[in-house]
C-alpha cells in the first residue's frame, strides 16, 4: 500500500526506516494486542512511545484494518473507540475524535477505502461509508453514505462518486466561495432592477 499510495517511496529499506505511519501502525498492532488482553499500563505506554517517536497518536483501543496507510502522519490522532476499515488513507493532522466526554462508542467508524485529507476532523460516533473522500480541512459531524466526497465546515456531500482514490485535493470545489458568488450575483441583479425602477419613476415625473 505504501508503494501504491506514495510516489515518493522508492525502495523497501527507505519505507521500513523512514515512514512514521508504518512505524505507528506496527506499534499500534502490539499495543492493541495487549489492550485486549487487559494488561495494565503497557498498552498506553506503548501508544505513548509511538506518539513520541512518530508524532502519531493512536489509542490502543482503536481498531484498524489491513492495508491502512498514514501518509506523513504528523499530528494524526485516532481515538479509543475509532474503527478504521481496510485500505484507508489518512493524511497528516487528521483527527478521528470524539465530541465530548460521553462514554461508550464515541469515535467514528470508517468504511473501506476511505481517504481522510490533511487537517480533516471526523468527530463523534458517526459512520463514514466505503470509498468516501474527506477533503482537506473539513470537519465531518454526521454520517456519510458510500461513494461520496465531503468538504467544508461542517462537511457537506458535494459528489456521490467517491471511487477513484487517492483524493485530489487541488480539484475540490470551494463550496463557500461558490455560495458567496451566487449571493453577490443576486445582489447585483437586484441593484440593477432597483436602478431601472428609479429611472422609470424619474422618467414619469419628467
Amino acid at each position: 500500500m505504501v508503494f501504491e499510495r506514495d510516489p515518493a517511496a522508492r525502495n523497501w529499506l527507505e519505507v521500513l526506516c523512514c515512514y512514521p505511519g508504518l512505524h505507528a501502525l506496527a506499534i499500534h498492532r502490539i499495543s492493541h494486542w495487549m489492550y485486549h488482553r487487559h494488561l495494565p499500563f503497557l498498552p498506553r505506554f506503548m501508544s505513548h512511545l509511538g506518539r513520541f517517536f512518530t508524532g502519531i497518536e493512536i489509542h490502543p483501543g482503536a481498531t484498524i484494518g489491513k492495508g491502512v496507510f498514514i501518509d506523513h502522519g504528523m499530528g494524526v490522532v485516532v481515538g479509543e473507540t475509532a474503527i478504521i476499515g481496510d485500505y484507508c488513507l489518512i493524511y497528516q493532522n487528521a483527527t478521528l475524535g470524539g465530541t465530548g466526554k460521553e462514554s461508550g462508542k464515541r469515535h467514528p467508524t470508517l468504511g473501506n477505502n476511505v481517504v481522510v485529507g490533511a487537517g480533516a476532523k471526523v468527530l463523534g460516533n458517526i459512520t463514514i461509508g466505503n470509498h468516501v473522500r474527506v477533503g482537506a480541512g473539513s470537519i465531518v459531524l454526521n454520517d456519510v453514505p458510500d461513494d461520496c466526497t465531503v468538504v467544508g465546515i461542517p462537511g457537506r456531500v458535494i459528489s456521490r462518486s467517491g471511487r477513484g482514490c487517492p483524493l485530489e485535493h487541488g480539484k475540490l470545489p470551494d463550496v463557500e466561495a461558490k455560495l458567496i458568488r451566487t449571493l453577490v450575483d443576486r445582489i447585483e441583479q437586484l441593484e440593477q432592477q432597483v436602478q431601472q425602477i428609479r429611472n422609470y419613476e424619474v422618467g414619469i415625473r419628467n
